[in-house]
Parts: C-alpha cells; structure tokens; sequence
C-alpha cells in the first residue's frame, strides 16, 4: 500500500529486543488474526527485464548484509520457534520466497499460474521489487513473505501492478511517496499471528526508515459464493471505511454489484479487518478477476491516518 533511496540495510537491523516488543505487543492487538488469507493476483508473465539501477542495489545490499548480521527476534508461531524478519539478500532467497507464494497460491489457493520447472510463482514486476521474508530459524524454513515495489523501480516500469485492474489517476500525485505491497503469503504451520505481525512491523520499519508515506495494494476477497460476500462488503466499506473523494479509484473491470445481494451480515477477512483497524482505506468498489474468481479491493494506508492505538508498535524508533 512507497519507495528506497538506499536498499534497506536498516531494516536488517532490527534488534531482537525492539522487534520482539513490536511484534508480541501487535500479536496480542491482533490476536483474532488466526488465518492469513489473502493473496495479492497474478500479472501475465512477460520477458524479464534487468535493470542495472537494480543490480546496483542489490550489490550494495549484499556488501551491507555481508558485514552486517541478521538479528533473529525471539517471536514464537505455532511451532514455537523464533523467526527472523529481513529484506531477501540474494538470488537465492527471493526465490525462497516465490516457492512459498507457488506453495499457497496454486498448491493451497488453486491460482492458475504460468508453467515454472521450479514450483516458483514469478512475475515480471519481481526483478524490481524487494522481498521482504520471515525465516524460521530452526528450520530455517521461509515461512512468510511480502513483496514491496518502490517508487524509483515503479518509475523504471512505468505502471505500478494495480494499474492492471484500477484507474489510478487521483492517486498519480501521491505515488512518488507510495510503495506497492503485494504477494503476502504466509506458510500454513505459521499462520498464529506472530508471522504476520513480524512482517507488518517490517513493513513500518521499511516505510518509516525510507521516508515513504503511503502502501497501496488489492485485498483479494474469495467469491466461491457467487460474489455476495464480496458485494456486502463493498456496502460496509462505502459505509465506514471509504478514503476521501480526492482519493477514489475506478475498476477496470466492476463487480457487477446491482446483480449481487449486498445485505449479507459480514465480516472482512481477518487481514484485510487488520488494515482496516490501523487505519486502512477502501479506495472504491472492487475489481473483478474472473481468472482468479475475486473481488479486489483497491487498499491505501497512510501514516498519517494511522490509528492512534497502533502507532507506537508500527513506527517505534529502532
């Protein structure tokens, strides 16, 4: 739901004591996020496109990490195990990260993605992102992740991901200080609420050290039941959750809502409620992905917005 001048090393330094605060404190905030079940869509898969400001970065990053240890936070998940929570350092890694995105998307989800050899999810917006992941360090397992697009490698593509189901012109002035989130996926063992929270308090960190403002990203909603679920929440969102007019988006493709039951008592799913409750808003009605059979829900939190409550865990001086 921003951008980097210099690749992250600080977020790799997140002590274990100022980590294990924000993430047992936002743990217990959120301790009815038992099931982390949103994944963010797939772009058609196109020729990769090397960047050298991207290699650049992560050179840069690889000399930091290479001088610079990861601190593991004593979080525990369902395993009770503690995890490490850090931006990908290499090749390796963010493939690490796209076996586990493979893993929840097509093996548990059903997405229906490009043939890869590996059992990799990969996408063309991947080269131009960084990789945030939570490791187990026991089983040295990754066991969560979110990719993030910045605002310079958003500038190189010439489109941010949402672009591909949203009009985002209200939002064009705000993007230099925005970066995309997407492709959160967390393992099936360790969805207790700790590696979520590990990864939310990464991504405070990520935005606060860099100076980004903003995250902007599709919150998927099943619609296994025809898109009634998804057409009710659209009526909650208008209701109390919906950002300013200046900030309205419109769906390339609607939720054809005037045919769907929008009187349904519900509730968002648990991660999107999350958002919501730090402060998140809903920028319009959703888009529809007959591939993936979801509603997505254009979301934007900014700092600024944040809820009160929340703010000393998110955006805690390190």
């Amino acid at each position: 739901m921003k951008e980097i001048p210099n690749p992250l090393q600080s977020l790799n330094l997140l002590g274990e004591e100022i980590t294990t605060k924000i993430a047992g404190k936002l743990t217990s905030k959120f301790s009815e996020i038992q099931k982390f079940n949103q994944f963010s869509k797939i772009f058609p898969l196109k020729k990769k496109a090397k960047s050298k400001k991207r290699l650049k970065r992560i050179k840069a990053l690889r000399k930091t990490l290479a001088e610079t240890p990861v601190v593991a936070p004593a979080i525990k998940t369902q395993k009770q195990s503690p995890i490490q929570v850090y931006v990908a350092r290499d090749l390796n890694e963010i493939k690490e990260a796209q076996r586990l995105r493979y893993r929840v998307f097509v093996e548990e989800m059903g997405a229906s993605l490009p043939f890869n050899a590996e059992g990799l999810d990969v996408d063309y917006f991947d080269d131009y992102c960084d990789h945030l992941i939570v490791r187990d360090r026991e089983t040295l397992q990754v066991v969560g992740t979110y990719r993030v697009l910045p605002p310079e490698q958003a500038k190189i593509i010439g489109r941010l991901y949402s672009e591909s189901e949203f009009d985002l012109a209200r939002l064009q002035h705000l993007l230099p200080k925005t970066v995309e989130i997407g492709r959160s996926c967390v393992h099936e063992d360790y969805r207790s609420g700790g590696v979520i929270m590990a990864l939310w308090a990464g991504l405070g960190s990520y935005m606060k050290q860099h100076g980004y403002e903003i995250m902007l990203g599709c919150a998927s909603v099943p619609m296994g039941d025809g898109g009634h679920y998804a057409a009710s929440l659209n009526r909650i969102f208008q209701e109390k959750y919906l950002s300013p007019i200046e900030y309205r988006t419109f769906p390339k493709l609607p939720l054809p809502l005037d045919k769907l039951n929008s009187t349904l008592d519900v509730e968002p799913p648990p991660l999107l409620k999350g958002y919501l409750r730090v402060g998140a808003k809903i920028c319009g009605e959703p888009a529809w992905d007959p591939d993936f059979n979801t509603a997505d829900f254009l979301t934007m939190f900014r700092l600024s917005d944040i809820n009160r409550k929340y703010a000393k865990h998110f955006l805690a001086d390190h």
